[in-house]
């Protein structure tokens, strides 16, 4: 059963208002009549668009669209698009924008720690992770992120107490 709008009888309503105060009602309108009526704003971008402008945002950088690389000529957005980077010089001319992709998917962490062998002993992983979690600890200090920092130390406390 489709309603027809009630502000201008013609459109199918598509926008179904309740209001509850002071008492119980129900309106039904058109898009363009809610429109109208300031009962919904249209929005006239695309979801890229919003999604360029968030990383535009995050980054600071307006997304490094200006930016490309002057040894290969690889631009952000063609890194974006690919998703791989073209030369390890890109690693330098992208530095500010790939940062904090790569701390957000490494957890806050920005430099390779290594890989410890499956075959290795219950005490070298320990160690190792030992030595990881105090890196992270005195990273986590000096960015003056002292709620991770905490998180850390417990972590650490728990590998201290076998």
């Amino acid at each position: 059963m489709s309603l027809v709008c009630q502000h201008c009888n013609e459109a199918r309503a598509t926008v179904h208002i309740t209001d509850t105060m002071p008492q119980k009602r129900e309106r039904h309108l058109c898009e363009e009549c809610a429109v109208k009526e300031g009962v919904i704003v249209k929005q006239h971008h695309t979801t890229n668009e919003i999604l360029k402008q968030f990383i535009k945002q995050k980054t600071g950088l307006g997304g490094g669209d200006e930016l490309s690389c002057p040894k290969c000529g690889l631009t952000f957005r063609e890194f974006q698009t690919k998703g791989q980077l073209g030369c390890p010089e890109d690693y330098k001319v992208f530095q500010s924008v790939l940062m904090p992709l790569i701390e957000r998917a490494h957890e806050g962490g920005a430099h390779h720690v290594g890989k410890v062998p499956v075959t290795a002993e219950e005490t070298v992983r320990r160690q190792t992770g030992m030595v990881r979690l105090r890196r992270e600890l005195q990273d986590a200090l000096d960015c003056e992120k002292y709620e991770e920092a905490a998180r850390v130390r417990d972590q650490i406390r728990t590998l201290e107490d076998p």
